[in-house]
């Protein structure tokens, strides 16, 4: 499912990517959006996955890979920033990601001075199976969705190096760019993150309070009852982050400053997927 040895950019891209998809179809699956027949089924050690696959007898699900696959493109070229996925603007799905150079560190142990690689391929393993691990548990956690929901994403990138004419397959230029209202009480939960020697992806959901069923689940901050713990490895450290939004911000970044007058690149899929739920 996963490499077995993460040392090269290509091996990293590799992982991301299939920690993206992964990701995404264990949401569409716990959420019931689309019938079983739209996934295929893999392991990771115990864990039974779910994975979209092209079903043309489901339209919704073959939009949702095709959304995916767009977002590929854009990761390639280290463009994208932020992959977003919402239902009725009252349940986020925020993937972030960061571009790393690899800088080789000297072995101190070494009489030769010799210059070895950065993360051990092992931890990003470990960090990838305790995300996948922790969106499953949440996904249990969380209370049904209404019957009437409409799944839309939205792919943010980094100005400096994105052309303004850039558009991956399937994405057009949003519309509307800019603070979205969240429709409920938020809560703000860091499912996790995944670090090699040459990007970053971090997981956060933000939902409805009412949709927890457990309010004493186990993966919330004792110190904090509006996070999960953050899990896996990290190059830096989290983020201040405050414990309630009101106004969901994806035409700006923490992560990137740039003028007032100057909005960030935001894309929306061309077509939103039909009603197909369970």
């Amino acid at each position: 499912l996963f490499p077995e040895i993460v040392s090269t950019e290509h091996q990293s891209l590799v992982l991301v990517k299939r920690l993206l998809a992964v990701s995404v179809s264990c949401i569409t699956y716990m959420r019931g959006l689309f019938p079983e027949s739209s996934y295929g089924t893999r392991y990771l050690d115990d864990l039974c996955l779910k994975i979209l696959r092209e079903d043309k007898s489901c339209l919704g699900s073959l939009q949702i890979v095709k959304w995916i696959q767009g977002c590929f493109d854009a990761l390639e070229k280290q463009y994208v920033s932020g992959f977003f996925q919402f239902f009725n603007i009252t349940e986020l799905y925020q993937f972030k990601f960061k571009y790393k150079k690899k800088v080789p560190q000297m072995d101190i142990s070494s009489n030769h001075g010799e210059f070895v690689t950065g993360l051990c391929s092992e931890d990003v393993k470990q960090a990838s199976r305790l995300l996948l691990r922790t969106l499953y548990v949440l996904m249990q956690d969380l209370g049904p969705l209404p019957s009437d929901i409409t799944l839309t994403m939205k792919l943010l990138y980094y100005n400096d190096v994105t052309p303004k004419d850039y558009q991956p397959p399937g994405f057009k230029e949003d519309a509307s760019p800019g603070d979205l209202l969240f429709g409920g009480d938020p809560i703000n939960l860091r499912v996790g993150s995944v670090s090699t020697d040459f990007h970053l992806m971090k997981v956060r959901v933000t939902t409805d309070k009412k949709r927890m069923r457990k309010a004493e689940s186990n993966l919330i901050q004792k110190n904090g009852p509006t996070e999960i713990s953050h899990q896996g490895l990290d190059c830096e450290e989290e983020e201040e982050e405050s414990t309630k939004i009101n106004l969901l911000n994806l035409a700006f970044s923490q992560e990137e400053v740039i003028g007032p007058k100057k909005k960030r690149k935001v894309s929306e899929p061309e077509k939103l997927p039909l009603n197909s739920r369970k």
